[in-house]
This record gives structure tokens, sequence and C-alpha cells, in this order.
């Protein structure tokens, strides 16, 4: 439905303010009357008009000097003016009339189907101005979001050269290192090192790899009816180093009754156990990390909840978002290179289900909720 455009006819007359009103009365547009000058521009103040018929000669202020304040006004300067006249057509009246900015004369007795035409003439340019107005409005803010999306990727491209180049650097001086007569002793250590640091260089590319994958709809989801308690129990067993090292606290809840789901076991293991490690990640050593999973309705709930450093309230609804780091969470990072929770939504929405989070704020923990359609049948 197009939105309606507003009319504003002005005369002292009643009986000629309804003539008027039964002329251009239409499902698209609203009438506002007005009786005097002074009533006028309180009624233009409130809506944004398409068009004014100004009735010429009426006592205290005239059409002439109302539409003198229209013009004076920012607000009303660009209202199209008609003016409805019972007198003469002479040129003096008509050179004011157009001096005060009007855009035509309309002479009683008034033929409808010409005034009605020059008003459908105005209403249109009042939509197409308006439909200009939210078109050049969305391009704004699509031009803002595109410029937000281009600094998160600049700053990404930032972390991750510095994250690639750490690990890479190590085993440069890990190779120089078993060169070396000397290093012999030390070589298991040395290799050991190593094998961490190429294990952490092979998640983060295994982790920009599905994210590009998904995103170009190239990962398809070998579903199965699949319990949850089994993909609990794989995720915990995936991420229990990260728990363990930072000495914390998990505690797991598995489901009373059975929750199937028709889902892909390895991918789901993946969410849980990314959830589990961002847990990690992001609290300090010794903390609490819960891990449970509940029907609610017609889905499956998994809940990863901390006691970590939370979120801020700003930031949550930009958690999911590539390329997304809370900047005083940085120095628990280990690594992150913000994309491990943008993986975890799109490999839900691939679920058909949704992710959110929720946190107090800084230094409240946080809490992931995971829903999941569970199985047809």
């Amino acid at each position: 439905m197009t939105d309606p455009v507003h009319v504003l006819l002005v005369d002292d007359l009643p009986a000629n303010l309804l003539a008027l009103e039964a002329l251009l009365a239409d499902e698209g547009v609203i009438v506002l009357k007005a009786g005097s000058g002074e009533a006028a521009l309180e009624m233009l103040l409130a809506h944004d008009v398409a068009l004014a018929l100004l009735d010429v000669q009426m006592p205290e202020m005239d059409g002439f000097e109302l539409a003198e304040l229209m013009r004076g006004s920012e607000r009303t300067r660009h209202v199209p003016i008609i003016f409805v006249t019972a007198g003469g057509s002479d040129s003096r009246r008509r050179f004011r009339g157009y001096e005060a900015g009007a855009v035509d004369f309309i002479h009683k007795p008034i033929e409808p189907d010409i005034l009605r035409s020059k008003a459908q003439v105005f209403f249109d340019l009042h939509r197409q101005r308006r439909q200009i107005a939210a078109q050049r409005d969305e391009l704004a803010a699509a031009a803002q979001a595109l410029r937000l999306a281009d600094a998160r990727k600049d700053r990404f491209l930032a972390v991750l050269a510095h994250e690639l180049r750490n690990p890479v650097a190590a085993l440069m001086s890990g190779l120089d290192l078993l060169g070396r007569p000397r290093a012999a002793g030390q070589a298991e250590e040395i290799r050991e090192r190593m094998g961490r640091m190429l294990f952490h260089l092979s998640r983060m590319v295994e982790d920009l790899l599905d994210v590009s994958r998904v995103s170009e709809g190239k990962v398809s989801l070998r579903l199965e009816r699949i319990g949850i308690a089994t993909v609990l129990e794989s995720a915990v067993e995936g991420s229990r180093h990260n728990i363990e090292a930072a000495g914390h606290r998990l505690t797991v809840e598995q489901p009373g009754a059975a929750i199937e789901l028709d889902a892909d076991f390895t991918r789901l293991a993946q969410v849980v156990a990314n959830l589990l490690n961002n847990a990690a990640k992001y609290t300090p050593p010794g903390g609490a990390i819960g891990l449970s999973a509940r029907v609610v309705g017609d889905m499956a709930e998994i809940r990863v909840s901390d006691d970590g450093v939370g979120i801020p309230m700003e930031m949550q609804p930009h958690i999911f978002d590539m390329f997304t780091q809370v900047d005083d969470h940085r120095g628990f990072a280990q690594g992150g290179l913000g994309i491990g929770l943008a993986l975890v939504r799109q490999l839900v929405e691939l679920h058909r289900g949704t992710i959110r989070v929720e946190s107090g704020g800084t230094g409240q923990g946080s809490t992931f909720i995971v829903s999941l359609p569970l199985a047809a049948g």
C-alpha cells in the first residue's frame, strides 16, 4: 500500500472547504481543512503537505500573506501552492500571487476535472520525492554498512598477518635451532613446540576455509538421526585440553530423556566445541563453564555458559558478525581471528537453527544458546 499524501485546504467559509474536500477526497489522500491562515500554519507544522489550496480573500490573513509566510519557512517553502479565487484574473493579482510563491490559479466556479487533474500531478510528484528520499536514506545506510565492513576487514587482515607471522617465525626459529649441533639434546622439545605451532596454523586455515565454504554455499550437511548426548560428549572431548589447561571447572548436564536431531554430527559437534573453546579462552584461569541441553517446545536447546569476561551490551548485537572482536578482550584472544562465532552462526543456520547470546555486560560472564529443530516424527 502506498502511504497517503496530505492536501491542505484553507478557506474561511466552511461550505467551500466541504466542497473542495468532496472533490479531492480519495483513498490515498488525507484532506486537512483550515478556516484561517493561523490554523493553516499550525497544520503545516504537524504534517508533510503535498499541496496547499489557499483562498485568496480571507479576513485577518489573506492567501497571499499566508503564502509569503510559508515561503519564509524552511519546512514549508517547497509546498506547492494553488490559489483559489472568485475575483477577476487581472495581471496585478496574478503577479502578486506568483511572487508569493503560487504555482497556479484556479477560479471559481471550479471545474472538478481540472482541479483533480492538477492536484494529482502534485500528489504524484510528492510520492516520487518521498520515494527518492527513502532510497537516498537506504543508500546512505548501505554505504555506512560497507564502510564499517571494510574497516572490520582491514582490521581482520592486520590481525591475520600478525597471527600468521608469530607461528611462522617460531617454526623458522625451530628449524634454525635443529640445524645447530649443540641443539641435539633439545630436539624433541623443539619438535613439540613446532608441532603446536603447526596445529595452531592448521586450525586458523581450517576456520578460514570453513567460513569461505559456507559463505559460498559449498558446505553440504550429511544429515542423519543423531542423539544430542553423543554430540555433547564429542564436543567435550574435543575441547577438554583447552579447558583443563586453564584450570576451569566444566559442568555437563546431559538431558534426562533422549533428544534426537536430524543433523550433521561432525558439524554440530564442531559448533559446540567452538563455543566451549571460546568460553575457555575468555574465562580467567580457574573459572566455571557449563554445558547443558534440554527441549523447549519443538526445539532442542544447547546452552554453553561461563563466568568469564562477559560481552559489553553495545557489542552483543554484533558479536556473530564476521571479523568482530571486542577490543577489551584482545588480551584473552590467544591468537583468535574474530571468525569463530561467525562460523558457528553459519553452521547453526545451515541446520535451520538460531543462536543468541546473553550477558550482563563486562565481567558478568556469557551464555550462548543454540536452538535446533527436533527430529521429525
